[in-house]
């Protein structure tokens, strides 16, 4: 394995980061099955979880997993997502960060958290009133380093510019969607987080499940259709995905090795999350860990999936409020004839 440094932070992690949502028992999981799944990890190498307290129980899983074990591992949650019905049981507010840090604390297990990341932008807060609490919560060494998760460029930009003005510990991670199906991040996201020396773990390389070969254009399967309904109709992406099986069959390895070697290839990219909700799942991706690509086959990606663009539109991707509210993209309509 060889490790990467995260960012500027100076902590030693491994190209392939371990997803926790599988493991949450709404998953289907139980923890005879998930916690051998994540000892195996650990034992081939990965030294990054990741989950968040919006995973159902998953942080409860990872904790008893990790009894005995916490020192060795690089353990990271996330906070911001509502976790039941209370309008302030969610976003980023230093209210919510103090209480949340705790309850992910109790459930982990652990005295402290290796990198707290806000997993949604939150427009209802200000950034330094964020900034300002997370400061306190590695001051007080109850996290190591903070981040986020799907931040567009200009509010890194801003975090960073806030943290330098007010004497405030800065942003050292981000964690957006990537995969050879979608790589709108490497037009400004990219670029910005390694200004700003900030390590990126990317979450999706498997394309939510696309890039593993169960969906093919023609197949006519109920459940994979009810399952993967948000991007089944959605043509570009369905011919980006035969094409790129087939240029995993010319290169001779399955589409999930092609596609997890790809996300670790972007020298920007610092680790890959795998979200393996089986051993079967875990065994196939890590036969693939040390899986190089050529110029020549990222060069046919580029042509199937052009640098910097996504092929159809991802469900989970971060809406602004700009975007999401006609309200602030239209002008009054008294003003409108003036």
């Amino acid at each position: 394995m060889q490790y990467r440094t995260l960012g500027r932070t100076g902590i030693k992690v491994s190209p392939y980061a371990l997803g926790a949502l599988m493991f949450a028992s709404q998953m289907g999981n139980t923890d005879a099955e998930s916690i051998p799944i994540i000892h195996k990890a650990l034992d081939a190498g990965i030294n990054l979880i990741d989950t968040s307290d919006a995973y159902g129980d998953s942080e409860e899983v990872v904790g008893r997993a990790l009894k005995g074990r916490r020192d060795d591992v690089v353990l990271a949650t996330k906070f911001g997502l509502p976790v039941d019905a209370d309008l302030n049981h969610r976003g980023a507010s230093r209210r919510w960060i103090t209480a949340a840090v705790e309850n992910s604390l109790r459930r982990l297990k652990t005295d402290h958290i290796d990198i707290y990341q806000l997993q949604r932008p939150d427009p209802d807060t200000g950034l330094e009133e964020t900034l300002s609490a997370l400061t306190d919560l590695v001051r007080a060494g109850k996290i190591r380093s903070f981040g986020t998760s799907m931040l567009p460029a200009s509010d890194i930009v801003k975090a960073h510019w806030i943290s330098e003005r007010r004497g405030l510990e800065r942003l050292r991670t981000e964690q957006p969607p990537y995969s050879m199906l979608n790589r709108g991040i490497e037009r400004e996201i990219l670029p910005v987080a390694e200004q700003y020396g900030m390590g990126v773990l990317a979450w999706g390389p498997l394309g939510q499940g696309m890039l593993t070969g169960r969906v093919r254009r023609g197949q006519d399967t109920d459940v994979i259709r009810a399952q993967f309904n948000a991007v089944f109709g959605n043509e570009q992406r369905l011919d980006a995905v035969e094409q790129l099986i087939g240029l995993a069959a010319d290169a001779g390895m399955p589409i999930t090795h092609l596609a997890m070697a790809f996300a670790i290839a972007h020298p920007g990219i610092t680790s890959a999350l795998l979200g393996a909700r089986t051993m079967g799942h875990l065994d196939d991706l890590l036969a693939g860990i040390n899986t190089v690509l050529s110029d020549d086959i990222l060069d046919r990606i580029d042509q199937i999936v052009p640098p910097g663009t996504d092929a159809g539109a991802l469900d989970q991707a971060y809406v602004p409020p700009a975007i999401q509210h006609a309200t602030l993209r239209r002008r009054p309509l008294a003003d409108r004839a003036a």
